[in-house]
C-alpha cells in the first residue's frame, strides 16, 4: 500500500477524475492505494449523494472497490485518537495507521489535521506524510499543465471553495494560488511537516 485516501480526498479527486494521476505521483497505481472500508456505503447514500450528486456517486462506487481497505491499526496509535472530538473514527484509523506503517497519505480534512497537530506523538511519525489536496493538484499542475488540471476540476470548482478560485477563469496561474494556500496550512498545521509537492522544506 503506498497512498492511503480518506473519504472527502477520494470523492473530490475522483469526481475530478483525478485519482489514477494522483496515486502515480506516488509510484502507486491505484490498487495499490487504501480506502476506509466504510466507503462503498457511504456513496450508496447519505452525505456524499447530497454533496456530490447520486449519478457521480454511482461511478465511484466500483472505482471503490477496486481499492484495498486500510488495515485496522493498532489500539496504540489509535487509543491516543479516541478522545479527541474533531477526529471521526474514519479519519482517526487513517491517521493511526498512517503513523504505524509509514504510509503517506491525502486529506481533505482541515478540521482533523488542525487537531492532530497537537498530538505529539504523531508530529514525528507522521513527518512529510501528510498530503493535502492543494499539494497534489499543484504536482499535478506541474506534471500534466495547468490548462489539463483546468479542465479536469471543473466538476470540483462546484463543491471546493479552494478549488473554485485557484482555478477560476479570471486566475491565469493557479499554480501560483495553489501555493499560496499550501504555504498558509503549512503555518497553519505546524509543529506537522507536510509532504511539499516540490521537494523543499
Amino acid at each position: 500500500m503506498k497512498l492511503l485516501f480518506d473519504t472527502d480526498a477520494f470523492c473530490k479527486f475522483g469526481i475530478a477524475s483525478l485519482l489514477e494521476d494522483a496515486a502515480h505521483i506516488f509510484g502507486a497505481k491505484l490498487q495499490e492505494c487504501g480506502r476506509l472500508p466504510a466507503l462503498p456505503f457511504m456513496l450508496r447514500r447519505g452525505r456524499l449523494r447530497e454533496l456530490y450528486g447520486g449519478p457521480a456517486c454511482d461511478t465511484l462506487i466500483p472505482v471503490a472497490n477496486a481499492i484495498s481497505l486500510v488495515p485496522q491499526p493498532s489500539a496504540t496509535w489509535l487509543n491516543k485518537l479516541t478522545a479527541v472530538e474533531a477526529i471521526d473514527p474514519g479519519e482517526g484509523q487513517i491517521f493511526a495507521v498512517a503513523a504505524e506503517q509509514g504510509y503517506p497519505f491525502l486529506s481533505g480534512d482541515k478540521r482533523a489535521l488542525k487537531a492532530l497537530k497537537g498530538i505529539g506523538d504523531f508530529v514525528p511519525a507522521l513527518e512529510k506524510r501528510v498530503v493535502v489536496m492543494e499539494a497534489v493538484l499543484l504536482a499535478l499542475c506541474d506534471s500534466m499543465g495547468q490548462e489539463e488540471v483546468r479542465s479536469r476540476v471543473v466538476p470540483l470548482c462546484l463543491v471546493d471553495r479552494v478549488v473554485d478560485v485557484c482555478f477560476s477563469r479570471g486566475n491565469t496561474d493557479p499554480s501560483t494560488a495553489l501555493l499560496s494556500y499550501f504555504r498558509a496550512l503549512e503555518g497553519e498545521l505546524a509543529p506537522l511537516r507536510l509532504w511539499n509537492p516540490r521537494g523543499q522544506g
